[in-house]
């Protein structure tokens, strides 16, 4: 049950930080950590792991092999956070030594943290933060994984596996029936399904359902309209409601966290339908807020039932070029040896800047969604741009200051329009229309 009392949450998307804040003393960093310490409630996605190399690389990361000191625990406590979700496509970059390190030093700064533990039960577990406002309730999870990062559940006679919350779903390519009898013969014809169909013949696969061809590991269907279709994966839904029904009997506030890279068709800003379908799922079962991240620029705000989904919020700290180290899988994928180090690796993958994350503007500009809540339903919702020093050398960018940019309020009430989200500018701030 939610009591009477007002409280105030602020939200930011990604925290990327890989080094340490210069100071506190400016003018940028005072901004914006006076927001944050405004509200009872202030989250952030803690994008990487915290440990001095404790674990060894993974042969696959989320991209970059994201890894800083623990010492910039300290300068997210210094902006103000309280709560981090921890499940991410990095979680186990640098493997069980990494998470478990990770781990650590998150209860050594005191932060309540949820998504990824030393076994299912851990990783999906609801974790609880206490303020003067109300008792808050928090599940993390992410849909952006490799199959080996999540989490295993315990048996009674064998011990978890560590890892993170995983939200799976399932994909469904549709075709014309044209289409189909084509794919069909061109598996045929270069056996792409053989090995496939040799291990359901002995039993290591399952097979799929009958209306559905798998061409190697996609899924294709005969249908009308074409495109793809995405839907949750149950039992995974299932386990993060089933939180919720918990969560909302212990505490007044429910707090749902998703990273989340995948996207609607070919539209990076358009979260994809197993997504919208999740979040408006924890909203019906109680949720007062799904928060996401991921794809490390803004996608639309959705005000289901009188609480917000917000389906990405970017980044609020983006450091991902100045990682102190990398392995040697990285160097080798740019066709870079021994002999090259981690600027001659990030020249190569960047081309000199000129391509990928650093290029593109739209990374290096976001939001932070200052809202309160009464009686279960938003009274107010504030939205602050932000932005990240877009064009500064990648050992500068990164940092986020308040901006007066109105661009970035008015893309983001572009982005939110199709969910029906009315969003007024009023200056350099932007607000929910009730």
């Amino acid at each position: 049950m939610t009591g009477n009392s007002t409280i105030a949450f602020a939200a930011t998307g990604d925290s990327f930080i890989t080094r340490r804040l210069p100071s506190t003393e400016t003018a940028a960093f005072r901004e914006l950590a006076a927001l944050l310490h405004k509200a009872d409630v202030r989250f952030t996605n803690l994008e990487v792991t915290t440990h001095r190399f404790e674990g060894a690389p993974s042969a696959l990361s989320g991209g970059t092999w994201a890894v800083a000191s623990p010492d910039v625990l300290r300068d997210l406590k210094a902006f103000g956070f309280n709560l981090v979700a921890w499940a991410n496509n990095h979680t186990l970059d640098y493997l069980y030594g990494g998470l478990e390190a990770t781990e650590r030093h998150l209860n050594e700064s005191g932060f309540v943290h949820a998504g990824a533990g030393q076994n299912l039960a851990q990783a999906s577990e609801v974790k609880y933060l206490e303020t003067a406002s109300g008792r808050v309730a928090f599940v993390a999870a992410t849909s952006t994984f490799h199959d080996f990062w999540m989490a295993g559940e315990q048996r009674g006679d064998l011990i978890g596996r560590p890892g993170i919350n995983p939200l799976r779903y399932t994909a469904t390519h549709i075709v014309c029936a044209e289409k189909m009898r084509q794919l069909k013969m061109i598996a045929e014809t270069v056996h792409i399904n053989a090995q496939q169909n040799l291990s359901m013949k002995e039993g290591f696969a399952l097979e799929a359902e009958n209306d559905v061809f798998l061409f190697g590991k996609y899924r294709f269907r005969t249908g009308e309209p074409e495109g793809l279709v995405t839907t949750p994966y149950e039992p995974d839904m299932r386990r993060m409601l089933d939180k919720i029904s918990e969560a909302k009997r212990q505490a007044d506030y429910v707090l749902v966290s998703i990273h989340a890279h995948e996207m609607k068709d070919k539209a990076k800003d358009r979260p994809a339908d197993f997504l919208q379908v999740f979040a408006r799922s924890c909203i019906d079962e109680g949720a007062h807020a799904v928060i996401g991240h991921g794809p490390h620029i803004l996608r639309g705000i959705e005000m289901y039932k009188k609480r917000p989904i917000f389906y990405s919020l970017g980044n609020f700290i983006f450091q991902n070029d100045t990682v102190s180290h990398l392995p040697a899988d990285f160097y080798e994928k740019y066709g870079l040896g021994p002999a090259d180090n981690i600027a001659d690796a990030l020249d190569k993958r960047s081309r000199n800047d000129t391509v990928g994350l650093g290029a593109d503007p739209k990374v290096w500009s976001s939001v932070i969604p200052y809202w309160t809540m009464e009686g279960g339903e938003v009274k107010e919702l504030l939205l602050y741009p932000v932005e990240l020093g877009y064009g500064q050398p990648r050992y500068r960018r990164g940092w986020p200051a308040l901006s007066g940019d109105s661009g970035i309020l008015d893309r983001l009430r572009e982005l939110s329009a199709p969910f029906g989200t009315e969003i007024g500018i009023e200056g350099k701030i932007g607000r929910i229309v009730f």
